[in-house]
Order: C-alpha cells, then structure tokens, then sequence
C-alpha cells in the first residue's frame, strides 16, 4: 500500500494493522468493570470512533494520594458535515449531556459537537441513542479524513446549499467502510443505512498516517480558515452560481515547542476543479497522502509535509495521474474576512438568519446566563436548520417573520441577545478544551480566555477599540486546535500558567502569525498587549488591521511560508 519504503514504523501503524479494521479488543475492553478506562492500545482505536479517553486532571493528584484510579471518562464527538442538524438533533444532543455527559456540550471549530464526561458504562448506549438521532460519532477522530467543513453562508442560499451538498457527498464518500463501528456500538444494526462490504477501499488496513481534515470556503468569507486545512475547496462563484473550486491542499496548524522541524503550515493553491469532479479529487488527495506520508513519525505524518517536502508540482502530478485528467489554472478570488457576522440577516429566500455568540463553543446554563436552557426552548419551536459555525457560535436558519417574533421572546426571556455587549476582540475569541481533560494540554485554555478578556476589555475600550475586530485564540498545546497560528493574537500554551504569545497572522487567514514573546504569565501577556493597542489606536492607517499593524509596526516579521514560522523570532 505505501509508496515508500520505511525503515521502521510508529507503534500507532502496527496497532491500525493488527486491529482487524478498526475493532481491537474494545468489545472486552467495555466489558471490563474493573476499570473505568481502556486500553492504550484501545485508547488509539476508539479514536476512529469518535471516542478519547480522558480523566480529570483536577483530581489527579488528590486521587494518587488515596491509591485511587484516576477519574476517566470519555469525550465523544459527534460528525455534523457541513455544521447542519435539525432542532431535534440538537434536542438529542443537549439531552444526552445531561443524561450521560457533565450537562454542557461543547461546539467545536470544526463544526462537530463534543460531549463531555461520559463514563464508560453509558458509552454504548451514549453511541446508540446518537444513531438513532441520524448523527454518528465514526471519523470524528482517528487517521481519516473529519468532518468536513463548510461555509455556513446564510445570507446567499442557493450557494451555502451546493458547498453543504458537497461536504455531505465528501463526508460520505470518505468515511470508513469497515463494519466495526456498527458491531461494537450499535449490535450491528443500521439505522438509515445499508450493509458495507468488508475492506477499505480508499484507506487500506492501515488507514491514513495521520488525521486530515477538509473544508470549502465561499469568498469573501474565509471562516473555515481553508488554509490550515489539508484539503481544501474554494467556491468560485460567477452569478450567484458554483462554477468549480480552486483546491488547496497541505495546510496545517500543529507544531512541537523546541522542535524547528515542526511547524504551522499554510495551503497551496494547487489547481481548479468543476463541481463534478470535486469528490473524485478530495479521493485522490487522500490516496496519494495513504501512499506517501511518513508513517515513522507521527509528529511529521500530517499532510502539510508530505507537500512540504516533496513540493506542490510533484503532488499535482501524482493527484492528476489518479485523476486521469489534468486540474485547471486556479482562478482568481478575494477574502475580506474569517469572522462570523453576528444578529439578525434576511436571506436570499427572504427569511431570517440569526448568528447567536456562543463563548468558547461551551453550551451550558450558568446562574446569570441561561444558555443552554434558552436554546433548548428556541429548538422546541424552530422550524428551520441549526448550522455551528467554524468559529464555535451557532446560526438559526430560515426564519419566517413570524417565528422571528417568537424567537426574540425567548431570547429576552433567557437574556440570550447579549451581543451588543461584547468587544469586538471577545466576539472574535477562540479556546479549545485544555484542562481538565485534554491529555495533551500544558495549561488553561477555555478555562482562562474570558478572564484573560475580563481583564484586556477594559484596556480595549478605553483605547477606542471596543467595536474594532481582532482575532485572539488560545491554546492548551501547540497542536493548535482552535486554529491559534491564523491569529492576530494567539495565545499558546507551554507550561502550567506560562504562554507563549504569537502576533500578526492575516484577519483573512492568509498569512501565519509569529513569536512575539515566550512563556509570559497572564499578567505578562496583558502587560505586553495593551501597549500595542495603546499604539494600534493612535497610530494605525485607515483601514488598516491589528495584524498588518504590528508587522508595519515592526513588532514581528511576517510569516507566509511555514518555515518561515521559526525564523526572525523577535526578541
């Protein structure tokens, strides 16, 4: 199956081998009382389920102390191509938070839901009840191609509903074949399915040798951030119709501190393709990636250095010999933006669409904000689409004028339309997870970030930058999994309560940000940022974004190219 010879293999490579597509011994596993875990060797498998194992990292310490196991449980995530569900599966998914989760749910930047706490006992049952909501949890994770992003767009309808077809249509084509998943969490019973034949066509035994990911963008809004994905498709529209999409591939977010080999990555432009061929294309990406990437190294396996390494016209080569037809020049088009536009829209099919702030992603009731109740009641009555955002906030779609009017009682009644409280810099504000339960995470990250802009909001307003759009994101890890290197400000975790801060990366997602300054406490970060928004204030040029201004500025160099991302590192 691989095109090149490896000297060794990473153990994740043999455990994917011996796995007998993707079932292991999870059945035992599951089985198992004795434990409130898995496996490790499990622990990699349940990951092409949509399944991690964690524990609470809180309790850790306390529990060693009383010779106590740790405290796991489970975060499952749950497969939304495109960030389209019914109010009832929305329904599904709060109600399983309650019943077998930590009573939040989590929208994540890649248009999936996260589940929370879920112990092992009601994992099957957790799985199940989520299939027979029509959703599913297999390739949320693992070394396959995820949920398959899409620009929510619901201000231009007949575009948003060829870009959702389409992710539906990669979703399906490139989900696994095997029929582990439905024996071990479903009792092999499909619902809304049919019976799959035993092998992996696309993938092989050994599936890919790392995680990819794939998204379709629609000028001029580059919310899904195409260019940090291993695969992407950018519609190009001539009036007010998908003519093709040009197709981006090798972009990627994840880095190891201290390792210079490692690094943020963006996406080439590697040529056009018409709205038929889209599919086959994102295959024949997948397959040359299955052949070609490292599969010794994990830390190298990603895609983006596969492109990397062997270049963009050698990748177009082997994806057009697959093919059997050459790409097209890439066509020309513009991003203006990668945010979400909050409030109240009338679409192109005159009904309503309403972008609601969602803080971090984290659906949950607090005693002075209602979230989560709030959404409950609204979904009780919406008739239209829910649609997550890549940016963790949540779009109701297609509203008639009379269910606006209901809609907006709710909202008073629950004190959901806080917008037009927030800053810009807080509407624009990404976390991932991080601790407690992250395994990979170094410090906080969802946890401190609404602290963290407690405390920069009133700096911001009272340098006149209360309304003005800037891109912050925090990390946990340098995995980057709330996208924190297309920041204009991204904040990394490192050590417990030390970040490293990175400036100036394009509001566009067009260019990678840098290293301003390393291992800085909160107080260290604030005190570094509110003399340059002092200095953005008074001295930036018309129009003129915080991340260009601190590169004209001189604060850090500007990143285009990955490698670049090391280089320069100011002082």
């Amino acid at each position: 199956m691989c095109a090149t010879p490896l000297t060794k293999r990473s153990k994740v490579e043999e455990i994917k081998e011996a796995s007998h597509l993707l079932r292991g011994t999870i059945l035992e596993g599951l089985a198992d009382t004795s434990t409130g875990a898995i496996s490790k060797d499990n622990a990699q498998l349940t990951k092409f389920h949509g399944i991690y194992l964690q524990d609470d990292r809180d309790l850790r310490v306390q529990l060693r102390k009383e010779k106590k196991e740790r405290a796991f449980s489970f975060m499952v995530r749950i497969r939304v191509p495109g960030g389209v569900c019914t109010p009832q599966q929305w329904l599904t998914v709060d109600r399983l938070a309650d019943q077998y989760g930590n009573g939040t749910f989590k929208l994540t930047t890649r248009q999936a839901f996260q589940l929370h706490g879920v112990l092992k006992g009601v994992l099957k049952a957790t799985i199940q009840e989520i299939n027979t909501a029509l959703l599913d949890t297999l390739a949320a994770c693992g070394d396959v191609n995820r949920n398959v992003m899409c620009n929510p767009n619901p201000y231009q309808s007949d575009v948003h509903q060829a870009v959702n077809e389409l992710a539906c249509n990669i979703s399906a084509h490139l989900t696994p074949k095997t029929k582990a998943y439905h024996e071990i969490w479903l009792d092999d019973e499909l619902v809304g399915g049919s019976d799959e034949p035993e092998e992996e066509p696309i993938y092989g035994k050994t599936y890919l040798p790392r995680k990819f990911k794939t998204s379709i963008a629609v000028p001029p809004s580059n919310d899904v951030d195409i260019f940090a994905q291993c695969l992407g498709f950018i519609a190009i529209i001539e009036e007010g119709h998908i003519v093709g999409y040009n197709v981006t591939v090798g972009g990627g977010m994840g880095m190891a501190h201290g390792k210079q080999e490692t690094f943020p990555r963006l996406a080439d432009v590697m040529g056009f393709c018409t709205p038929e061929q889209a599919v086959d294309v994102s295959e024949k990406v997948v397959t040359v990636q299955r052949d070609y990437g490292d599969r010794s190294d994990r830390k190298h396996a990603r895609l983006k250095y596969t492109v990397e390494y062997r270049g963009i016209d050698w990748f177009r080569d082997e994806v057009e010999k697959r093919l059997g037809y050459r790409l097209g020049m890439p066509r020309p088009f513009q991003f203006l933006h990668s945010g979400d536009r909050y409030g109240w829209l009338r679409g192109a099919d005159e009904k309503w669409h309403l972008t609601l702030f969602i803080q971090n992603g984290r659906v949950t009731d607090t005693d002075d904000y209602q979230l989560k109740s709030g959404l409950r009641e609204i979904a009780k009555i919406h008739e239209g689409d829910f649609r997550l955002t890549p940016n963790q906030n949540l779009m109701l779609v297609a509203i008639t004028d009379e269910k606006r009017t209901e809609i907006e009682t709710l909202m008073r009644q629950y004190q959901l339309d806080k917008t037009t409280e927030h800053t810009g810099l807080r509407l624009n504000a990404l976390a991932c997870v991080a601790l407690p339960t992250c395994g990979l995470a170094l410090a906080e990250s969802e946890r401190c970030l609404p602290g963290l802009l407690d405390r920069l909001e009133p700096k911001i307003k009272a340098a006149g930058l209360s309304k003005d759009t800037i891109l912050i994101r925090t990390t946990g890890c340098p995995n980057g999994c709330s996208r924190p290197y297309l920041a204009e400000i991204g904040i990394v975790g490192k050590a417990p309560g030390k970040y490293n801060l990175y400036l100036g990366a394009g509001f566009s997602g067009e260019r990678l940000n840098k290293l301003y300054r390393s291992a800085l406490t909160e107080d260290e970060i604030i005190a570094a940022l509110v003399p340059i928004f002092r200095h953005y204030a008074t001295d930036r040029q018309r129009g003129e974004r915080f991340g260009d201004f601190v590169i004209r500025s001189g604060y850090v160099q500007p990143t285009r190219a990955g490698k670049e991302f090391h280089a320069n590192v100011s002082s």
